[in-house]
Order: C-alpha cells, then sequence, then structure tokens
C-alpha cells in the first residue's frame, strides 16, 4: 500500500477535499524565505570538495526549494544537487519549471513517488539500513520541508496504524510526525533542516512520541511557534522547527520564540508577523494586528516527551511563587471526564421532549447541559433547554444498560429509531445493547454537584451544576473525590474563571487557537493550581463564588467577580496583570 497516496477514509470523512485528504497545504512566500534564511543562518561547513545535496521530501509547487536555493545564491562557486519527492504529478510538473528557469545550472533530481516508501525501502525502523534494501543513496546536507499535514481521523485507522508500527510511534498520530522521523534517517550529521509543521503537536498528548523522537533524533537549534499569524489559508496553527543532524554535540536548552495574536497595546509597527519575530514584546503589523512576541528557552519539565513551553526568567520565577502557594491543583480534587457522546444526537438529544404528547414522551428524560448555556458560575437558563434520553443505570456497582421492557415510552421511542441506532455497529461489536449511548459515563455521577467547563473558549468558562444534568461532550466536568469536600468545586470555580489562569495557561501550555482561544482539555485543566481552602483566604475566595452564583446575572455578580478575580491572584502571592486576547 502506498504510504502517500489517497489514505483509507474512515465513515465520517468519506467526502473531504482532495488537498486536506492528501495533506496539501502550499507555503507561502513570506514563510518559505523565513526558513530558507533560518537554514542558511546556521549553515557553518559549506562543503568544497564535493556537490552540496538538498532535498525537499515534499516538494509540492517547488515555492520551498526556490526560497532556498535563492539564499544559497548569495554564497558564490557551489555545486548544488536538489533531490525531491512528490506523488502529485501535475504539482512536480510546475515545481521543475519554476526551477529549471530560476536555477538553470542547478542539477535537478526529482522523484514521482513517496518519500516515506523511500526512506523504509532503506532503512529498518529503528534508524539503520535495511538488511534486505538496495543500496543507500548519499545524505543530505539540507532539508527543508513542509510535510502533509493529515490528521488520523482524515488518514483511515488502519494507515494510521501502519504508519506508527513502522516509525515506532504510538497514540493517534498525524502523517507529519512520520515525515519528520523518516527525514532523520537522511540527514546527514551536521546537515540542517528546517521544517514547517503544525504546532499541535507541541502541547498534545498524541505529540508525545514524536516530541520525544525529536530529542532523540536530532539536535534542536530553535523552534518557532507561529500561532495564529494566519499565514496559510487553511486553518492551520503553524511551527518552524530549526534542527541538525544528531553529531555528538548536545544542545542545552534550544531557543523557543512564540508570537500570538493579542489586544495589549503595541510598542512598534512593523510590515507583517514574520517581520515582528525580530522584535519583542507587543508588535502590531501593517493590518492592524496585535501580536505578542517572546524569545526564550524551550522547556519540556525535563522530560524529552513533556510539553513544550517557552521559558525565561521572569515566566520561572511567577511559576516558581505560584508553586509555593498553590494547596493542589484541579486534578486532587477529582477526575476530570468528557461529557456524554451518543454517536446518534438527533435521536438521543432534542429540546421539543415537552412537544410530545405526555402518554407517550420517553420516561428516561434528564436534563442536558451542553456549551450553549455556559456561562461562568452559574449556567444559563434556556427557554427551551435541552434533554437526554439516558437509558444507563448502576446496578450493585456495575454500569448497565437499562432494561427497556419496564420503560415502554422510551422503548417505543428507540424502537421507531432504531435502523439509526443500529447502524452504530461499533456498538454492537463491542457488546453493547443497540440503543445504548456511546460513551455515557457514571449514571450516579450525574445527581451529585459538579464542575463543568467548556473545551474551547475565548475565555475560561467555569460552572457549577447543582441540577444534576448529564453533561454533553462539548464540555468537560468534574466531581469531588470526596463527596464532603464540595466547597472544593467553588474554590476551582473562582480560579478557572481568572485571568490569574490565563496567565498560568499561557505560561504552561501555550496552545492557542484562533482569535486568542484557548482549549481547556483534561492534561491542561488538570494541572491547574488551587490555593489552601482552609485558610480564612481560601474560605473568603470559596464563600464570595457561592455568592456569584446566587447573584445571577446582575450589577452585584459582576462586583463581585471582579473581586474575587484579585482575591485569586493574590492567594498565590501575584499582583493582577492586566490579560489580553
Amino acid at each position: 500500500m502506498s504510504v502517500t497516496s489517497n489514505p483509507a477514509i474512515a465513515p465520517r470523512y468519506t467526502v473531504v477535499p482532495e488537498e486536506k485528504a492528501g495533506g496539501a497545504t502550499y507555503t507561502p512566500n513570506i514563510l518559505a524565505d523565513f526558513v530558507a534564511r533560518q537554514i542558511v543562518k546556521i549553515l557553518d561547513e559549506i562543503p568544497v570538495d564535493r556537490p552540496l545535496r538538498v532535498l525537499d521530501p515534499a516538494i509540492g509547487d517547488g515555492e520551498l526549494l526556490v526560497s532556498l536555493l535563492r539564499q544559497l545564491a548569495k554564497h558564490s562557486g557551489l555545486d548544488i544537487k536538489v533531490y525531491g519527492f512528490e506523488t502529485d504529478q501535475y504539482a512536480l510538473d510546475i515545481a521543475i519549471r519554476r526551477l529549471r528557469q530560476c536555477f538553470p545550472t542547478v542539477e535537478i533530481n526529482f522523484k514521482s513517488e513517496s518519500f516515506l516508501e523511500f526512506v523504509l525501502e532503506h532503512f529498518s525502523m529503528d534508524g539503520n539500513l535495511s538488511l534486505f534494501g538496495p543500496p543507500v543513496p548519499a545524505t543530505y546536507d539540507l532539508i527543508i520541508a513542509n510535510p502533509p499535514y493529515v490528521r488520523t481521523q482524515i488518514m483511515g485507522a488502519i494507515k494510521a496504524k501502519l504508519l506508527a508500527q513502522q516509525f515506532g510511534l504510538s497514540g493517534r498520530i498525524d502523517l507529519y510526525y512520520a515525515f519528520i522521523l523518516a527525514m532523520s534517517q537522511v540527514l546527514r550529521p551536521k546537515g540542517i533542516a528546517g521544517i514547517i509543521v503544525s504546532n499541535r503537536f507541541m502541547t498534545t498528548k498524541s505529540g508525545a512520541s514524536v516530541r520525544k523522537a525529536l530529542f532523540q533524533r536530532f539536535n534542536i537549534r530553535h523552534a518557532w511557534d507561529l500561532g495564529d499569524t494566519k499565514l496559510f489559508n487553511a486553518a492551520v496553527l503553524p511551527a518552524v522547527l530549526l534542527v541538525e543532524g544528531k553529531n555528538g554535540n548536545k544542545i542545552e536548552n534550544p531557543k523557543f520564540t512564540s508570537i500570538y495574536q493579542t489586544s495589549e497595546p503595541a510598542s512598534d509597527i512593523v510590515t507583517n508577523p514574520i517581520t515582528a519575530l525580530e522584535g519583542e514584546g507587543v508588535i502590531q503589523t501593517e493590518d492592524g494586528r496585535h501580536f505578542n512576541v517572546k524569545h526564550g528557552k524551550l522547556d519540556t519539565s525535563d522530560t524529552p516527551d513533556g510539553v513544550w513551553r517557552i521559558t525565561t526568567k521572569t515566566v520561572d520565577a511567577w511559576l516558581a511563587k505560584v508553586q509555593a502557594h498553590r494547596w493542589g491543583t484541579f486534578r486532587d480534587i477529582g477526575k476530570i471526564r468528557v461529557g456524554v457522546k451518543t454517536c446518534a444526537d438527533k435521536v438521543f438529544i432534542r429540546n421539543d421532549w415537552m412537544d410530545m404528547p405526555e402518554v407517550a414522551r420517553p420516561e428516561l428524560l434528564k436534563p442536558l447541559t451542553t456549551h450553549h448555556i455556559a456561562c461562568r458560575f452559574k449556567p444559563l437558563i434556556s427557554n427551551q433547554p435541552s434533554q437526554i434520553l439516558y437509558p444507563h443505570e448502576i446496578i450493585q456497582g456495575r454500569r448497565r444498560a437499562v432494561d427497556l421492557s419496564q420503560y415502554p415510552n422510551s422503548q417505543a421511542y428507540l424502537e421507531s429509531h432504531r435502523s439509526v441506532l443500529e447502524g452504530r455497529k461499533y456498538v454492537i461489536e463491542s457488546g453493547r445493547e443497540w440503543y445504548e449511548i456511546w460513551v455515557p459515563q457514571d449514571p450516579d455521577a450525574w445527581n451529585l454537584p459538579k464542575l463543568v467547563f467548556r473545551d474551547i473558549a475565548e475565555e475560561p468558562t467555569f460552572w457549577i451544576d447543582l441540577d444534576g444534568s448529564v453533561v454533553n461532550g462539548d464540555c468537560y466536568w468534574l466531581i469531588c473525590q470526596n463527596p464532603e469536600q464540595t466547597d472544593l468545586l467553588w474554590l476551582a470555580a473562582a480560579v478557572g474563571n481568572s485571568t490569574f489562569i490565563e496567565r498560568f495557561y499561557d505560561h504552561c501550555f501555550h496552545n492557542k487557537l484562533y482569535a486568542g482561544r484557548r482549549r481547556f482539555i483534561t492534561q491542561y485543566v488538570e494541572k491547574f493550581p488551587v490555593p489552601a481552602p482552609h485558610t480564612q483566604h481560601g474560605k473568603a475566595i470559596i464563600a464570595k463564588a457561592k455568592r456569584v452564583y446566587e447573584c445571577g446575572s446582575s450589577s452585584e455578580a459582576d462586583r463581585l467577580k471582579n473581586d474575587l478575580n484579585s482575591m485569586v491572584w493574590e492567594a498565590f502571592g501575584l499582583v493582577v496583570e492586566e490579560v489580553g486576547r
């Protein structure tokens, strides 16, 4: 099977654009020039006794190679040979014409085939030479690449599993993970590679294996998180990696630069986000956007697969103060879970159940919390609230599907949608009843007080649910592992809704989406700090959070929220800061 041919598409993605299925996102000129400049800037040794070998493993229309060759042209007398791979023949033809026109003296060696298959043909999974493969050609001095970006659900589970096995990856993988590892096998020990990738791998659980492999297989010189600069037309948050081959040298604390849009006032104006990278602080671009540019060192918490974040002396001192004042984390309160996933929402979730005659209305309805009623501290009240038909219960400590014969209205309703529900073959194949919710979570937990929060939000939005609601899969939730300590939920709500936690998030996780939105997922939120609950200050925060809940939406509540925000900062020994979005 061709590793980069059209992937096996999962049913949910049977119709996707050709570019998305193949991972084609061609590089804008401004970014291509930036990467090329960085490569040539740290190129210490240019061979004079042999040709300089340059590779692009996913050529596209040749933009990256054009930029790199223009930078190399500043060094006279070079003998350059260019190599590349591309499975799209149309794009490859364009690249060949461009390079022959712009660089007629450069030798071009392009192949209309998969770079991944080329590497697998010559190398084993551990990076050693394949005992049974053909002779391996010489490795490369320079690599410049924007590998295809195809996530697991587009790629298909079968192909993703195959790539994981072939390249020693684990978890949910993206196609560019395999490209990065394949490049490590063909880069000379003192060679330089500039690679454009999605920044997702820096902070997600699925990126742990590739983060670890990067440190094992390369010397990382510099990483740039280009965040929400919108350099691509596609919805890609890019990053650039500048690495060298493993050569015995150890680079302590690689450089790390980040740039993200902000609403904070700017101190300088430049042409574009790439030019802004030359400065530091809040910088405005000519189109009116403001970006916060930070330069520091790459920190992984002393673990090779740890989350990547930028560290500076100021940030380290700030986090040390937080650590000194914290009592615990959200994880110490209880386990964070995602909401239920039915995989048939139109059947299970409705807001018009009350329009049904009472004699026919299903008996198994429960109130449902979704992001549509999200509001800090206390959820909004909807005129037509959603409810979920929830066919699960706990018997003798074990979750099971209810006996539908005991609930005739629910049974009749579900039977009327049986064909749709049985279409979820994975439910039946896993030994479950055809009418079950795919991810029902714990039926007994819904009646307990819980902290609920949105996954993606412009500002953190945490609220307390006291109504026994089921939480939908667009939100996460937390109950106390000790039912006698529910006051901790109110303390967590105060921290979660503070500007302090926005600053903490940005220092520790460094994962923003467009327009300053952050992702509040388990692996981040479980690390949120909590001040001591039993001190006078902690008790005051808890009492005020409860008062905010009681006040609902009012000017009094707004005043209390401002007071509470200041109290959270003070609880961690900090002065309130203005946090831009």
